[in-house]
């Protein structure tokens, strides 16, 4: 399986997604933000980072980068599945691909820091994980609160478009399990077969990392392809 890593200036988080893609097996095809077309990458991440040093808006720059027409034509015509993690996350919600915004982080500060979060609903295509799941994983994000206007938060339930919610240990949602200030305590939305997700399963692939729940989120991501 080809997957794409689509590269930003500022992406940071491009070559531990790259060598996370390829310890499960798959091939990473490196795809500069220039590029008008996909290749033929049979998956696509949008990886974590500072994408044009975060001006305006996280990731409002990056949506409009010329690589993502061909990735909104490859959703709509093909429905490759698309992965967007933290700053890809971002950019995703800006290009209007995934709903919501994801705003400054209700502290007013940068959050590095892990965090434990609950699978609320499976996501499409995803094996090997089930609702009420708890994963533990890390966060790096200034603008990481997620919002949606009140009227669509609980369509959002309703349609299993919540599929992550930070949680305590043992998956329990609560206020003081909520990091940033996020609607809910939303940590990943879907729609269709885009993923977004805050937190950085490229940074939590060994045990010694602090987990290896990152690396199984992207082993259930990338599916039978993988192996």
């Amino acid at each position: 399986m080809k997957v794409g890593i689509i590269i930003f200036p500022g992406s940071n988080c491009d070559v531990d997604t790259i060598e996370a893609v390829e310890q499960l097996g798959a091939q990473a095809l490196p795809l500069w933000y220039t590029e008008k077309s996909l290749k033929d990458a049979e998956r696509l991440i949008l990886p974590g980072g500072f994408s044009y040093g975060d001006y305006l808006r996280s990731g409002a720059l990056a949506a409009q980068a010329p690589i993502m027409e061909a990735v909104e034509k490859a959703i709509a015509e093909d429905e490759l599945p698309v992965l967007g993690i933290c700053n890809g996350f971002q950019i995703l919600c800006e290009r209007g691909l995934l709903p919501g915004a994801l705003r400054p982080n209700s502290s007013g500060e940068f959050r590095c820091t892990w965090e434990y979060m609950r699978i609320t609903s499976v996501p499409r295509g995803l094996s090997g994980l089930k609702e009420g799941d708890v994963l533990r994983m890390p966060i790096a994000h200034h603008e990481g609160a997620y919002a949606v206007n009140p009227g669509q938060l609980q369509p959002l339930f309703e349609n299993h478009q919540v599929f992550l919610q930070y949680s305590d240990e043992m998956g329990s949602v609560h206020a003081l399990t909520n990091p940033q200030g996020s609607v809910a305590n939303i940590a990943g939305i879907c729609q269709g077969p885009v993923v977004g997700l805050m937190p950085h399963p490229e940074r939590a692939m060994q045990s010694y990392f602090g987990s290896a729940d990152g690396h199984r989120f992207l082993r259930a991501w990338l599916g039978e392809g993988s192996q």
